[in-house]
């Protein structure tokens, strides 16, 4: 069996993760083993933050959209119940939005849901 000499794969592995580690502090920029951890450690919070991004947007969104209804006297939870009975379908990334930038029509999906 031939030998394998494995300098070009292995420094292209290594200069692949280092390139990575661009920019970190101390040795997680330089030394392969610890670049390698940090990029491990990295990729795991991007993962965890990518959904956690979508929870505080929707939780932004809901405090708008109740502070808005409460200027108005109404509540939060009994207007989605009220929304959700006559079935006005408007999801609350678009009602934040309306809130605060179109008062107006807000004001009339509100007057349409909260109708008697």
């Amino acid at each position: 069996m031939t030998r394998v000499k494995r300098s070009v794969t292995v420094r292209r592995r290594h200069k692949k993760m280092l390139k990575l580690t661009k920019g970190y502090r101390g040795g997680r920029k330089n030394l392969f083993t610890m670049a390698k951890n940090a990029a491990a450690k990295a990729g795991v919070h991007a993962y965890e933050d990518r959904r956690l991004k979508r929870r505080n947007f929707r939780s932004l969104w809901i405090m708008r959209i109740n502070a808005a209804l409460r200027a108005q006297g109404f509540m939060y939870s009994r207007f989605i119940k009220a929304m959700a009975e006559k079935k006005i379908i408007v999801d609350r990334k678009m009602l934040a939005e309306l809130a605060v930038k179109e008062p107006a029509v807000f004001n009339k999906i509100v007057e349409a849901a909260m109708a008697k």
